[in-house]
């Protein structure tokens, strides 16, 4: 089958002052099996010689700019705004495809299963020279599962049909950490979102610069003001979640500390 008559997939990265872990996700974007693929890079103006990694890399691109943006979420937006493709991703630029075939599963299942509007799979833990650490714990969900926090989607491993993001997108600018969760569920609202199980698409790298772990009390903040903008409950486990968080974080601080 000729690429042209493949979906053609959009990836997006995200880049700001990440130039240590940039190329790495460039090339696993680049090194993918899937043909048809067109890559965005919205870069909010590093000062870091990110744009070097960049345009050492540029003839491969569709698109990418240097210039200050509003943060990672406009960046997204931005690029999707450019973006083409019939399946959308954004791959984040401390990140990384942990295989070379993951953009490949993620097309050929949602070409057999056209009434999914989302895919996902598993997904690692690195740590900043990229040896794996762990693993991210995901599995199936749906709308009320998502809406309730039992479940939590490793973004880095995502596609979702253009058409979604078209009619639901673009992302909140409102939001600095749980844009994606808020994503989710407006999607799971709408139509199906599947996990595959026994797949590892990608690499969540944890770094101590790395939103994950300069924001997460925020980020969890905002995934509560999802669930209570869509009628959720106090008594519910997303909640019960942030309070064991609250609780138990500054416990384990002090263990170690003694």
């Amino acid at each position: 089958m000729k690429p042209a008559s493949l979906p053609l997939v959009t990836i997006v990265t995200p880049s700001f002052n990440q130039a240590d872990y940039l190329e790495a996700t460039i090339k696993s974007v680049l090194e993918q099996s899937y043909p048809h693929i067109e890559y965005i890079i919205m870069d909010g103006g590093s000062t870091d010689g990110s744009v070097d990694v960049i345009q050492k890399y540029a003839g491969k691109l569709r698109y990418w700019e240097s210039a200050k943006d509003k943060g990672q979420t406009d960046a997204i937006n931005k690029g999707f705004n450019r973006a083409k493709g019939d399946i959308l991703a954004w791959l984040n630029s401390d990140d990384t495809y942990a295989n070379p075939n993951a953009i490949a599963d993620a097309v050929n299942f949602l070409v057999a299963n056209p009434e999914v509007a989302m895919v996902y799979a598993d997904c690692d833990f690195i740590n900043e020279q990229g040896q794996v650490i762990g693993k991210f714990a995901s599995r199936q969900t749906d709308y009320a599962k998502l809406r309730t926090g039992y479940v939590h989607i490793p973004q880095q491993t995502m596609f979702f049909r253009a058409r979604y993001w078209k009619e639901l997108g673009p992302l909140d600018p409102s939001f600095y950490f749980a844009m994606d969760y808020d994503l989710w569920v407006r999607i799971a609202r709408h139509a199906p979102i599947q996990y595959l199980p026994g797949k590892t698409w990608a690499n969540f790298r944890i770094h101590t610069s790395s939103k994950t772990n300069v924001n997460d009390e925020r980020g969890w903040k905002e995934m509560l003001r999802v669930h209570y903008r869509d009628g959720g409950s106090f008594f519910s486990p997303i909640v019960a979640k942030y309070y064991l968080r609250k609780i138990i974080g500054p416990l384990w601080k002090w263990r170690i500390k003694k």
